[in-house]
């Protein structure tokens, strides 16, 4: 499977209706970016059950503001709905392959009880 493009339009239908999704934040003029853009399109190639995403903060800055995106490039993953992994920097390909194949391992019953603990904790923390 190729990249998708994602827009402000399209980000959250697809986060929500697929199991494993990546995303990779660029932009043209970053140097980091066109380097990591071959190895997240041939880890593409290589993973049809993920949806490997690609979102141009030049084109989508209120996108990327409210991913609070910093530096790019950032790679996000999500797993059933829920973020797993964000990182910024440009990564070689053995390291994305570490990446992919750990969220396919996770177990995600664990990890929707710590995001439930999480948000309790949370709610339950008054104000300052």
């Amino acid at each position: 499977m190729a990249t998708v493009e994602l827009t402000a339009d399209t980000f959250e239908k697809t986060v929500t209706s697929n199991g494993i999704v990546l995303v990779d934040f660029w932009a043209e003029w970053c140097g980091p970016c066109k380097r990591f853009g071959p190895v997240f399109e041939a880890a593409s190639e290589k993973h049809p059950d993920v949806v490997f995403g690609k979102i141009d903060t030049e084109a989508e800055q209120q996108l990327a503001a409210a991913a609070q995106i910093t530096s790019i490039p950032t790679l996000m993953a999500f797993r059933d709905s829920i973020l797993v992994f964000s990182q910024p920097g440009a990564l070689p390909a053995p390291a994305l392959e570490g990446i992919i194949e750990k969220i396919k391992e996770l177990d995600m019953e664990d990890v929707r009880a710590r995001v439930s603990q999480e948000q309790q904790a949370g709610a339950a923390t008054p104000e300052a």
